[in-house]
């Protein structure tokens, strides 16, 4: 039977997936065909952006999942009440827990009665969050409840356990950012499930490892964060060369980029120079791009005088008949978007968890600004004032994003128009570069026998 929904859980689901579709320009979901909508289930993801990670399963799953969070969050006054609104399970750390084995022991009971009653639950088994495009270890834990269940069924519960990886581009980056989950099979529990991993934790670990290479085969694994910059870089190079192509999936540019990195490791083995001369133009080439405005995307663009002259009038027509709809939604927004702003700036955060710190402040100072907006528009106006307010809260609010986008679309456009008009021959070298560039890439790419070239 299908497992219900409650309200409380339909509403946090409802706020969670308006929350991420407002934050990230683009969140892309593949293998939903690999989620069973019935059964016990445990989805295991990899760890990269803290809160938002949970959030992301959330949104993506119609199913409720019970996810296991850190036990201190649970006393945080912001993520506590949906964590327990949401059935979630705390998790005690080894120095949370301390020398009480009994605190995780009910963990594993509670885990267990929710897999028995059909339930799923979602976790995270490399046990913590961060920054770096790689997998950690994987814990034991999933394994060991999955175990645990079908042990006290006598084996014949059928647990699913599910991997999927959480791939970002710019986590952390409001309306920049975009996020892929992809879904990957079911990991084979064959000649695991039945064995209790209490008196048999070699099970565990065969499961386990199972479970670390599904989860390798759904995300992009790099050395470090600016490998992975380069290598993106590297894919709109090659993309660029595809005249004519449809842009590609998420799901495409993650295979290329996997393929790009297995060819990228095995030229390190066998040419190592030529590679580190390569990735040291590729360098030099995406900061002069960045930095004049001519990126990859516009270095070809046709910038006559009639397509100048259509996008001015198109988009500067655009930007004009919004401007007012745009205006009042700064107005009506702007004070909380700035002290958001201001205290993610000032809580001491790392990395991985800028994008949830700049969720939850927006929790707080968007609902507390508009409260104030909407005393001031009753007190001058009275209730038809207050009525305007609230009818306009959310139309201008949309107005003002939309505009603001395609106001910076058009500054960037700009910015390059004016530098080719000011050095066309600055254009020119850097086409040429990256031609040079995108034929060195094929080259390697042969060389290092990556199939990268079949997933673009």
């Amino acid at each position: 039977m299908k497992p219900a929904v409650s309200g409380g859980y339909a509403f946090v689901r409802g706020l969670v997936r308006a929350l991420l579709g407002l934050f990230y320009s683009r969140v892309e979901v593949i293998g939903r065909e690999n989620a069973p909508a019935e059964g016990a289930l445990v989805v295991a993801a990899n760890h990269h952006n803290s809160i938002v990670d949970a959030m992301l399963l959330m949104a993506t799953f119609d199913r409720p999942l019970r996810v296991l969070a850190n036990a201190p969050l649970f006393r945080h006054p912001l993520i506590g009440p949906f964590l327990r609104l949401l059935g979630g399970l705390p998790v005690h750390r080894r120095q949370e827990a301390g020398d009480d084995p009994a605190k995780n022991a009910a963990l594993f009971a509670a885990t267990t009665a929710a897999l028995r009653a059909g339930e799923a639950i979602a976790l995270f088994p490399e046990g913590r969050t961060q920054p770096e495009p790689a997998l950690q270890p994987v814990r034991t834990g999933a394994a060991r409840m999955l175990l645990a269940a079908e042990a006290a069924a006598g084996g014949d519960l059928g647990v699913t356990l599910l991997p999927v990886g959480l791939v970002f581009d710019e986590p952390g980056t409001f309306r920049s950012g975009r996020a892929l989950v992809q879904i990957g099979s079911p990991v084979s529990t064959a000649g695991c499930a039945g064995r209790d991993p209490a008196s048999d934790p070699s099970a565990a670990r065969m499961l386990t490892d199972r479970l670390t290479e599904a989860l390798r085969a759904q995300i992009i694994e790099a050395d470090d964060r600016a490998t992975l910059r380069l290598l993106k870089l590297g894919e709109e190079l090659w993309r660029a060369e595809a005249e004519g192509a449809p842009p590609p999936s998420e799901a495409d540019r993650v295979r290329w980029l996997q393929e790009a990195m297995r060819a990228y490791r095995s030229l390190l083995g066998t040419d190592p120079a030529r590679v580190a001369v390569f990735r040291q133009e590729l360098e030099a080439f995406g900061a002069e791009s960045e930095s004049s405005g001519l990126e990859s995307d516009r270095l070809f663009r046709d910038y006559s005088f009639t397509t100048v002259a259509r996008f001015a009038l198109t988009e500067g027509a655009s930007l004009l008949l919004a401007t007012p709809l745009a205006l009042l939604g700064l107005l009506l927004h702007g004070i909380p978007y700035h002290l958001t702003a201001l205290a993610v700036r000032l809580i001491p955060h790392t990395d991985e968890e800028d994008a949830t710190d700049k969720i939850a402040a927006g929790l707080v100072f968007y609902p507390l600004a508009w409260l104030a907006e909407g005393w001031a528009a009753y007190a001058i106006g009275g209730r038809t004032a207050l009525l305007l307010f609230l009818l306009a809260l959310a139309p201008t609010g949309f107005f003002a994003l939309a505009w603001y986008e395609r106001l910076d679309r058009v500054r960037k456009e700009t910015r390059a128009f004016v530098r080719f008009l000011r050095e066309p021959e600055h254009r020119v070298r850097l086409q040429a570069r990256r031609e040079s560039l995108a034929r060195e890439l094929r080259l390697l790419a042969r060389l290092g026998g990556s199939g990268a070239g079949e997933a673009v």
